[in-house]
């Protein structure tokens, strides 16, 4: 007995597809306006507190070169058509060294709302290199190679604490993966260490001191813990 063909069939006719637009637009929903992106926090600044911590929300740079920095980043931003706004696609890097509680964090994010204020557009994404590790170890049902390209490809990456975590040949690895790719892609990092460049080549290695040497600009801090300063 054979089964009767049937002609395939339209997912939803005329007034399927308006009663869907009925509730979209009872929504407030433009089913012909653009997707929003989910990919991180976006300028202008008002977005920029969604992806900043709570600590840190009310950070203002005043550090002349990291000023510098957003500025030259906002210059290289571009439009990608006619009418659209800029946005951020490549541009120098900064490496801000000095001991803990030097206030390098505070000025990092200080500087990604300096750059949101100029009101060009910018995916970015802020980690501590200790999290960042945590979550690209190899582990069941995670697609580690997958996290680390996303973050490798962000157009603004905020890496806190780099030389923190242990040193193994894992971290240099994944360190230097990072780094090449933004490196070799002009993109704009923001990088906070308490360590000396010499003591990051032996942390993390000759490759990837060699490109941070090269790809960033070095902010020195003054030697002053201000956290414990306040306390005190």
């Amino acid at each position: 007995m054979r089964t009767p063909s049937r002609e395939p069939q339209t997912l939803g006719g005329a007034g399927t597809l308006d009663r869907i637009a009925r509730i979209l637009a009872a929504r407030g929903i433009d089913p012909t306006g653009p997707v929003a992106d989910e990919s991180g926090p976006s300028a202008p600044s008002e977005a920029l507190p969604a992806g900043v911590p709570p600590r840190y929300r009310d950070a203002v740079a005043d550090h002349p070169q990291v000023l510098a920095w957003a500025r030259e980043v906002d210059s290289q931003a571009v439009a990608p058509s006619a009418g659209a706004r800029r946005q951020v696609t490549t541009g120098p890097s900064l490496l801000m060294a000095g001991v803990t509680g030097a206030g390098k964090t505070h000025q990092a994010y200080g500087a990604v709302r300096a750059l949101a204020e100029t009101g060009v557009g910018v995916r970015w994404r802020a980690t501590t290199a200790a999290d960042l590790y945590a979550e690209l170890r190899p582990r069941a049902g995670v697609d580690s190679e997958q996290q680390l390209a996303a973050v490798a490809r962000i157009p603004l990456l905020m890496l806190d604490d780099l030389g923190a975590a242990k040193a193994s040949e894992w971290v240099e690895e994944v360190t230097y993966r990072l780094v090449n790719r933004r490196y070799n892609h002009m993109l704009p990092t923001l990088i906070t260490t308490n360590l000396a460049i010499r003591d990051l080549r032996t942390h993390l290695g000759d490759r990837v001191a060699s490109r941070l040497a090269q790809m960033t600009t070095r902010v020195e801090f003054a030697p002053v813990d201000r956290r414990r300063a306040r306390v005190a």
